[in-house]
């Protein structure tokens, strides 16, 4: 009988299948719709609770978040699908090495509560696109930078959380791609646990991680096979997947460039009330940071040692059967080990929190995409544009936002041997060291001016681009084929071209700089490290409030400027009687629209710029030195980790 009944399993389940056809049971779903039905019940009262009316409710959270809700946000605006798929498929693949990207973080966001974030406090700015315009002046450097983020979030945040979250939900549901491009995050002690506890521990780890080869791999071959230095994050210079000059230098400045300059960090925390809690932020962020080597790579590790022949399929034909990517099938690590792990009715739940995982990754990036695009680019076109203006192209970017991310998809899928980590970082390797070193130069040399800014912001990245572009055109090949690309591609680490691409744009700004007229005073007081405490002196104070009309007509150079003003007041008043008369005749249907949308012009709060948050860099001198100790602590327990897995 035992028999009998076991060999109708056998032939259910394809070994080459890489997930079992499951279908979700009713309690899968009930959970499903509860979550929703949260999500629905937060989202209403959140619109009801914040003013989404105004571009500081909409573009900056209201104003008043305290320093836990701004950890949780850095956390979640920095982790999504692309990290837990990405990073476990990466662990698979390679070993612990890519843990380097998250210990770096940690370090890199306490630098920008403590050393960045006072400079743009300082300056009153709210994007950073408006802190290059205010340092530097003029229009070029803030509207390249402002284009550049929107690509830049485009090929590496939004396209690659819909793709790893498509992953997902088109291996456990077996749904088309482009059908499935919804959730993903997971029940993390319950799989890490089951996991470890199936391979014996994290010894067993060490000696099993080795062994996990593909049944169908050739002998006479080397792919497949798992690296000698899998558990090591420092690692040969000349011949290793990550070499360790490139791990401390040329991962540093991509790594600077996002978690100090980029507007979807910036703006959470520049989101919170006060400094003490835009740092207490930063150091629950950097706490956090130490779980993605424990919940993401080991357990994508253990995945590779549980299911070999799927996770670690070496054979084209056999990987393109398992996951219809032909490269490999390693970021299918982690929803594989989930979905066999988790018992029915867990599945739902896994699948809720994995969409929430998404949800909090892209409403994070969309936000602060719509904001660089109304308030840098849209108000350069359209200077006058009304706030019920920018509301709407706001939400309307998002759309097309989304819809140009889903065209991307296929590039990221055929990219980078099919590790979806590594895509994201070497394109990052290739855009960002000519911002950040840009960024780097405007923040601690007072010297550095627009056209030397310019100028190493231009040949960097037009060399950045020319290498990205390279990369697409010579696809890497799979391990049985012989590599015929280019030197430039082939031998050249994206991490040590980030290096040379980080030398040459500093070597550019800094001779055109000193080459050429320093910058006014104005464009450095409270605008650098050494100059944030300078003494406010604001262009306000030069066109006075009362004569008006005098200085209109003593001056020419400040007539224009005077005369947008009155332009604007004139236009603002014409705007408000116009809306109170026509407010009363809109139909119940058109105002349920707008207030869904968070257009609602029932207030009576004059349109206003999205001023910054935080005003003062003072701060409670107890509440400071407890946060200095805990970053003494935080940086501790980071150097112990690099140096226990180095």
């Amino acid at each position: 009988m035992e028999s009998s009944s076991s060999s109708p399993q056998t032939p259910q389940s394809d070994p080459l299948e890489a997930f079992p056809q499951r279908s979700l049971e009713p309690g899968d779903i009930a959970v499903l719709v509860l979550y929703f039905i949260f999500v629905l019940a937060v989202g209403l009262w959140s619109t009801v609770k914040t003013k989404r009316d105004t571009v500081k409710g909409y573009f900056l959270a209201g104003a008043d978040m305290v320093w836990w809700p701004v950890g949780a946000s850095l956390f979640a605006s920095n982790v999504g699908s692309g990290h837990f798929v990405g990073l476990a498929g990466s662990g698979a693949a390679t070993g612990i090495s890519v843990t380097a990207y998250e210990l770096s973080g940690l370090f890199l966001v306490l630098m920008l509560a403590w050393i960045f974030l006072p400079i743009y406090i300082a300056g009153q700015v709210t994007t950073m696109p408006e802190y290059l315009r205010k340092r530097f002046g003029g229009n070029r450097i803030p509207i390249i930078l402002a284009v550049l983020y929107l690509f830049i979030y485009i090929f590496t945040k939004i396209s690659v959380d819909m793709y790893a979250g498509a992953i997902f939900i088109q291996q456990s549901l077996h749904l088309d791609l482009y059908m499935a491009i919804v959730g993903l995050l997971a029940i993390t002690a319950l799989y890490t646990i089951a996991g470890f506890a199936a391979i014996g521990g994290m010894e067993g780890l060490k000696e099993k991680y080795f062994l996990a080869l593909a049944s169908n791999r050739s002998e006479n071959s080397s792919c497949g096979l798992p690296r000698e230095d899998a558990f090591h994050i420092f690692r040969d210079p000349l011949t290793s997947d990550l070499p360790w000059p490139g791990i401390i230098f040329g991962m540093s400045i991509p790594s600077l460039w996002y978690w100090c300059t980029d507007q979807v960090i910036v703006q959470r925390s520049l989101a919170a009330k006060n400094m003490s809690h835009a740092k207490g932020g930063s150091l629950m962020a950097a706490y956090l940071k130490v779980l993605p080597l424990f919940i993401m790579v080991f357990p994508g590790m253990v995945s590779r040692v549980l299911f070999p022949d799927q996770v670690a399929c070496a054979d084209p034909e056999t990987c393109l059967k398992v996951c219809s990517n032909p490269s490999g099938c390693s970021d299918i690590a982690y929803p594989k080990l989930v979905l066999e792990l988790l018992p029915t009715g867990l599945r739902g739940l896994m699948m809720a929190v994995m969409v929430a995982a998404l949800m909090s990754s892209l409403t994070s990036i969309f936000n602060s995409a719509s904001t660089i695009f109304t308030m840098d680019l849209w108000n350069y076109i359209r200077p006058r544009a009304s706030e019920k203006e920018l509301m709407i192209v706001g939400r309307a970017f998002v759309l097309l936002l989304v819809l140009v991310s889903i065209a991307w998809i296929p590039v990221v899928q055929a990219s980078q041997g099919g590790q979806l980590f590594i895509y994201i970082q070497s394109i990052s390797s290739y855009l960002q060291p000519p911002v950040a070193v840009v960024f780097i130069m405007g923040c601690f040399w007072k010297r550095t001016n627009e056209k030397g800014a310019f100028s190493g912001l231009i040949l960097g990245l037009l060399l950045g681009l020319i290498r990205m572009v390279l990369d697409f055109v010579y696809v890497q090949p799979r391990c049985d084929q012989p590599d015929d690309r280019p030197s430039v591609v082939k031998d050249i680490h994206y991490l040590y071209f980030s290096m040379i691409l980080s030398a040459v744009t500093l070597i550019t700004v800094s001779t055109v700089s000193w080459f050429t007229e320093p910058p006014s005073k104005e464009m450095v007081s409270r605008l650098t490290w050494f100059t944030r405490h300078d003494p406010i002196v604001q262009k306000e104070q030069v066109p006075p409030a009362t004569p008006l009309p005098l200085t209109i007509s003593q001056n020419g150079t400040p007539e224009a400027s005077v005369t947008n003003i009155q332009l604007e007041i004139v236009q603002e008043n014409i705007s408000q009687c116009h809306s109170c008369d026509t407010t009363p005749k809109r139909s119940k249907v058109v105002r349920a629209i707008l207030w869904l949308c968070g257009m609602d012009s029932s207030g009576k709060e004059p349109p206003s710029k999205a001023e910054p948050v935080i005003v003062s860099l003072e701060e409670n001198p107890l509440v400071k030195t407890l946060l200095d100790i805990n970053l003494i602590i935080c940086i501790s327990c980071s150097i112990f980790l690099w140096g226990y897995f180095a």
